[in-house]
């Protein structure tokens, strides 16, 4: 199987402490989610976004998968943390055992993290939602705590 798990990217956490990556909802970078068939092994050193084993295009989904909209980086306590709006694909028939969010606007398209969906997740001629966690301290698909 591909997914092992949820995980942050190594290289993303060397990666936003040289100004890599900039979440701000004004003027920040373009993020992107891919879906994934169960054929790529992504471990803890993926460091970029690849096409080997993305779903195929189907209604909305399109190769290299859709624009993320941020929601503003905030802290909480000592954690800080960013999160996304949820992200729908229509018309769209679609098997995918995980995805991968990455940063379209840094050069070489650098990995942020993987989600394991936990086996398959299908639609067929219909919509397909990614439901992000409630951004917050303890819970936000972005943290640094």
């Amino acid at each position: 199987m591909a997914f092992t798990g949820n995980f942050m990217c190594t290289s993303f956490k060397s990666e936003i402490l040289r100004a890599i990556h900039n979440f701000s909802t004004s003027g920040g970078n373009t993020f992107k989610l891919a879906l994934y068939d169960n054929t790529p092994s992504f471990t803890a050193a993926t460091t970029a976004y690849t096409s080997s084993g993305e779903v195929s295009a189907s209604g909305t989904y399109a190769s290299g998968g859709g624009i993320l909209t941020n929601v503003t980086p905030t802290t909480s306590g000592t954690t800080g943390y960013t999160d996304f709006a949820d992200i729908s694909f229509t018309s769209a028939t679609i098997t995918a055992y995980g995805a991968m969010i990455y940063n379209d606007s840094a050069v070489g398209d650098p990995a942020v993290c993987i989600l394991d969906f936990s086996g398959a997740k299908t639609s067929t001629t219909g919509t397909f939602t990614i439901v992000f966690p409630t951004a917050d301290a303890t819970s936000a698909i972005i943290r640094i705590v």
